[in-house]
């Protein structure tokens, strides 16, 4: 299946999901009131109606769940991927309005949720992600754009089983070049070590452009 589902092709618990979450800032709420997949039981990579039944996602889980959500009320499905020196990604679904862009998101760190459509390019966008992003190990090295229409008849929306081939094709996307300050982000690195240092159970919320985030 690669274009849009009809209505019929979703459970009825789906599509009441679906009708009620119309704007990218409810289906943020949405998922951040959803408990996040820790993967105890090992990795996993569900799709919309696995996440859905289960009742929790982690970031390309719920990215893939803003996809299918958001395709409906007219959104295509894109993905916007971030590398990291660590080789901890963070996938977002990304939307335009207006012509800005702005993201719904999910993680285990609040900095690393949506984003409000006021980025006038994707950039901008991923730049905005640039300082919560860092903590012991992280920094943003490069990003790329997935359309999941791409995939063709791969069943990304509905299966049952561990959908991999998303997240191998967003390793085999071209990703830009994200250069930054070494001054800056060792300063920022500093920054949440000390945070953390003092407040280990507590997340590190106090950084610039807070106000264009969408959680």
């Amino acid at each position: 299946m690669s274009g849009k589902p009809e209505r019929g092709e979703f459970t009825a618990r789906e599509w009441g999901i679906v009708a009620g979450l119309r704007t990218p800032a409810r289906v943020q709420r949405y998922l951040s009131r959803m408990p996040y997949n820790w993967e105890r039981e090992g990795g996993t990579l569900r799709s919309f109606r696995e996440v859905v039944r289960r009742g929790e996602a982690h970031c390309l889980e719920a990215a893939l769940a803003a996809a299918v959500i958001l395709e409906q009320h007219g959104h295509p499905p894109l993905l916007l991927s971030f590398e990291s020196q660590d080789l901890l990604d963070h996938v977002l679904f990304v939307f335009r309005q207006g012509g800005l862009w702005g993201a719904v998101a999910r993680s285990r760190d609040l900095g690393l949720h949506g984003r409000r459509p006021v980025f006038p390019n994707l950039r901008q966008l991923v730049w905005s992600y640039f300082d919560p992003y860092v903590d012991r190990t992280g920094r943003i090295t490069g990003y790329g754009l997935a359309d999941l229409r791409d995939l063709g008849g791969y069943d990304w929306r509905f299966s049952p089983r561990n959908v991999w081939k998303v997240e191998r094709h967003l390793q085999q996307i071209p990703h830009r070049h994200l250069r930054s300050s070494d001054t800056r982000y060792k300063k920022l690195l500093a920054r949440y070590k000390e945070f953390k240092r003092r407040h280990p159970d507590r997340h590190l919320t106090d950084y610039r452009g807070r106000e264009t985030w969408m959680l």
